[in-house]
């Protein structure tokens, strides 16, 4: 069972709050994610906007270079190393 009562808070650097380690939650990896959520969404509005195919594949552009800028971020030293997390 549980052992977490009312008056223990749980914070974000627990181990109890996420099994430990950081699981990706680095600068590298949340501009990853913000440009490849604004892809997306621009991806969606052409889509329902006609479609729009221009915009369509601007923005499958902008979806990939969120990847691209994840891990050249990470490689910049703005990730999670490999040996930092199990």
């Amino acid at each position: 069972m549980d052992n977490t009562t009312t008056d223990q808070a749980v914070t974000y650097e627990s181990d109890e709050a996420h099994g430990g380690g950081l699981h990706g939650s680095s600068p590298a990896a949340w501009t990853a994610v913000v440009i490849v959520l604004v892809g997306f969404t621009l991806g969606a509005i052409a889509m329902v906007m006609g479609p729009d195919w221009l915009l369509f594949w601007i923005s499958a552009g902008i979806a990939v270079a969120g990847g691209l800028v994840g891990k050249v971020m990470q490689l910049l030293g703005f990730g999670v190393k490999s040996d930092d997390h199990h």
